[in-house]
């Protein structure tokens, strides 16, 4: 039997619902769709940790982030475990890494079981990347996004052909702060994009951990996010977070003063173009911000896009596309204004949900989707499977190559398991573990005895959130309380305990 190729593509931060294919009302992606016309989409991918290194290192080894080390942005990915691209080598493919790695910058961390690898060191630029290309720090001149397609390509001509390949491509964008290229920094100039429901959430029926998150678009962006000259009168200067292997720029906790709504005279700023944009309203100034913050994002988006057209006519053109596995995903997902937020790191679905796309013509059939709950888990032993490579006794997810292929007549997964280990270290986001089964969502946010990375003395007692996701599919009303649910929150505790033992979570919660 032949073993396909692989293409891995990934961006950071990408939110299924800012894709046409995912039914997104603020954006067409029409190179994204066609993976999903040509191959399966999934509804219910969702990752176990929602923050960039850690889903990177889940994907990678097919093992939870306390079993394979990156719990947090502060722990870097011991390159010496196995990963599903190591086994590939192992069993004779050629495989490259190109783009966005995020895992640690030095030598012990830096990509093994690749032919070849360039990438970004920690988040990287946008335009004139420096990247470390096999030990070497080199200045790629231009667009990032349109840098790793072009690396991509180059490399996939060069290869040696007569092996199977395993290419992962991974794209910086649409990562804060959200610089598109010239060639989409005047989308959407004319239009204004549509605002979440629940943009104006106000958590009053929800947990102290939402309350105190420190995302909001209306009160948490910074200068730099929405691309004006800092205002002296306006700007509150906050507490310097560290970058860790995060960025490139300061991550502070700076934040545009919001005025009372006697206090709009005066309260002006002066974007990077030097258009001076005053607000009459505060109205008017919540969707000035909205509308500044998602239309860079959704620019970013279409970059991506572009160049995933690229990619795929590039298959096609040398006759690869019908032995290659295509997967398109992100690291996790992100708020785009969902209960007036940005970010993401909360177990809420905006978050949780990832993309994920796949096609392979010789195996999968075209214009498939599909309700069956897979993560990020489950990524490795699947493409594994698929390549006809054992499967290491160490990964801990499972392969969905059944699900792929429509012999799947079970539940591949009722319920899974979460935890976030960040405790108020970025954006004052709680650490938290938690269930969720296609019906409901259970959380427990454990306060800071066990939080970790960067906690500050800001003392936080432990508390639940449930949600009913029938009757609640935007998680606005916290049931925990309510004595109709008692006997299913039981049920999920015990669950939620057994699955935290399978994952082989040890701390005592």
């Amino acid at each position: 039997m032949k073993r396909p190729n692989i293409i891995v593509i990934m961006t950071d931060d990408h939110a299924a619902h800012s894709m046409s294919c995912y039914g997104s009302k603020i954006n067409t992606t029409p190179h994204l769709d066609r993976i999903a016309n040509e191959g399966m989409r999934f509804d219910n991918c969702f990752c176990t940790n929602a923050i960039c290194a850690p889903s990177r290192a889940v994907i990678l080894t097919g093992k939870h982030s306390h079993v394979n080390g990156v719990r947090t942005l502060d722990d870097h990915f011991d390159s010496s475990q196995n990963t599903f691209v190591t086994e590939l080598k192992k069993a004779g493919y050629s495989t490259a890494m190109i783009g966005k790695w995020h895992l640690g910058q030095e030598e012990k961390n830096w990509p093994r079981g690749f032919d070849y690898w360039t990438i970004f060191p920690g988040q990287g630029d946008y335009f004139d990347p420096v990247m470390n290309e096999m030990g070497e720090n080199k200045v790629f001149e231009g667009y990032a996004t349109d840098i790793v397609t072009d690396q991509s390509i180059n490399w996939l001509k060069e290869r040696e052909n007569n092996q199977p390949f395993c290419l992962l491509c991974y794209h910086k964008a649409p990562h804060r702060p959200w610089q598109p290229d010239d060639k989409h920094k005047d989308m959407y100039k004319d239009v204004d994009i549509p605002i979440p429901t629940t943009f104006d959430d106000n958590y009053e029926n929800r947990s102290e951990a939402a309350k105190r998150a420190k995302m909001r678009i209306v009160e948490d962006m910074n200068s730099n996010d929405l691309k004006i000259e800092t205002p002296a009168n306006i700007l509150e200067v906050g507490n310097a977070i560290p970058t860790n292997n995060e960025g490139d720029y300061a991550r502070k906790t700076n934040r545009l003063r919001i005025p009372m709504p006697d206090d709009l005279e005066g309260y002006t700023f002066t974007t990077r173009d030097g258009e001076e944009v005053k607000f009459d309203s505060l109205e008017e100034l919540k969707n000035w911000k909205y509308q500044r913050y998602i239309k860079d994002y959704l620019r970013c988006v279409a970059s991506v896009d572009d160049n995933v057209g690229r990619l795929l006519d590039y298959l096609k053109e040398e006759d690869l596309d019908q032995e290659t596995i295509v997967i398109y995903t992100s690291d996790q997902g992100f708020f785009l204004g969902d209960h007036g937020w940005f970010d993401k790191r909360f177990m809420y679905e905006e978050s949780l949900r990832m993309p994920l796309l796949v096609k392979y013509p010789e195996k999968i059939k075209e214009g498939l989707s599909t309700e069956q709950m897979v993560l990020n888990l489950d990524f490795a032993p699947t493409l594994l499977d698929f390549a006809g490579v054992a499967i290491p006794e160490d990964m801990q997810g499972k392969s969905f190559r059944r699900v792929l292929e429509e012999k799947e007549e079970e539940e591949f997964r009722e319920d899974m398991y979460y935890r976030y280990w960040m405790h108020l270290a970025h954006h004052g986001v709680a650490a938290h573990y938690g269930i969720r089964t296609k019906k409901y969502k259970l959380i427990y946010y454990y306060g800071e005895a066990l939080g970790t990375a960067g906690s500050i003395d800001d003392s936080t007692e432990p508390e639940w959130e449930f949600f009913d996701l029938v009757k609640d599919p935007c998680e606005m009303y916290n049931r925990y309380e309510d004595e109709a649910y008692s006997d299913v929150i039981k049920e999920l505790k015990q669950r939620l305990i057994q699955l935290k033992d399978e994952a082989g979570d040890k701390d005592k919660l």
